[in-house]
């Protein structure tokens, strides 16, 4: 197990929305984290964010030690060589383009200590797209969290053809020393495997709509009210075990040619065109003004902070 006293600095380049809360994660599990972006005005941002989360966090009882604690292990660094000198994993959270990452690992392979392992924040570019062939591939990996990090613990560990089974060993250690909760995709798919499975429900859910099946509030209430409180503590192939007298299995033989009609009634080459986009807008805006967005994205996380301390105490 990877203790954090006996570590060196966790390097976090790029820190937008999801840099600042990567920060977070490893600054509350007691992680050194050096904090580092080109943009000079997103650099002088940072902190605050941090800070902002922080308190957050700890008014809902998500952080075990004071903000101003935590906070103080986060540092600012100016250059990316002063942030990743003594750094043993840098999290790569910048733009999501791959010529930009490429630019990135290829600034950061002349100042690699020949261990160092680096993580991509990516949510959909394989690490294949942009780490081939350097010195540094065999320690290079998507490490793809669900946004925000510091609150929904799910990460996707990605690597290449490329990646060592080191590195992906160390990144799994690292993700549950800090609370986080990893999963291996075996190897690259486009979308890894959670936007994949967001994929089929969207997919479906908008041509429920074009087809004038359900309202878009109906359709959101179906998961709210019905799939998503047993998805918000077990996944759909437990689910489906405990649903059939004889387990997943009597589930399949007695149901599986049901979901094999509805798949192949589907031309999934279908496309959210642009009168399907404007239908599904006008409905959420007279279910959420435009002007209240901001309001109710505050009012989501903090849920999200309840059902956080909610799945902590069930663990304790």
């Amino acid at each position: 197990m990877i203790d954090p006293k006996n570590f060196g600095t966790v390097a976090c380049i790029g820190v937008g929305l999801v840099g600042c809360a990567w920060a977070v994660v490893f600054a509350r599990a007691g992680f050194a984290v050096n904090i580092h972006d080109a943009d000079a005005a997103v650099l002088e941002a940072a902190p605050g964010r941090i800070r902002l989360q922080l308190d957050a966090l700890s008014d809902q009882g998500l952080v075990d030690e004071p903000p101003s604690v935590v906070a103080g292990r986060v540092r600012v660094v100016a250059s990316l060589e002063e942030a990743v000198r003594n750094a043993v994993y840098v999290q790569e959270s910048i733009l999501e383009k791959a010529d930009l990452k490429r630019a990135l690992l290829e600034q950061l392979e002349p100042l690699d200590d020949g261990r160092r392992i680096i993580g991509s924040s990516t949510s959909g570019i394989p690490a294949s797209a942009f780490a081939s062939g350097l010195r540094i591939s065999d320690r290079v990996l998507v490490v793809h969290p669900v946004n925000p990090p510091s609150l929904i613990p799910l990460v996707e560990l990605v690597p290449s053809p490329d990646t060592g089974a080191d590195a992906l060993n160390f990144a799994r250690e690292l993700m549950l020393a800090c609370d986080q909760s990893p999963i291996t995709v075996r190897r690259e798919i486009d979308g890894f495997v959670l936007n994949r499975l967001q994929a089929v429900l969207l997919r479906e859910a908008w041509a429920l709509v074009k087809d004038g099946i359900a309202s878009v509030e109906d359709i959101d209430k179906t998961v709210r009210d019905g799939l998503g409180w047993r998805w918000s503590f077990m996944g759909p192939f437990e689910t489906i075990d405990l649903n059939a007298v004889g387990g997943v299995a009597d589930y399949a033989r007695r149901l599986g040619p049901l979901y094999q009609r509805i798949a192949a009634s589907r031309d999934h080459s279908d496309s959210w065109d642009a009168e399907l986009i404007a239908e599904v807008e006008a409905q959420r805006r007279k279910l959420l003004p435009q002007a209240q967005l901001r309001e109710r994205s505050h009012w989501r996380d903090l849920r999200l902070m309840a059902f956080a301390l909610h799945a902590r105490s069930g663990r304790e």
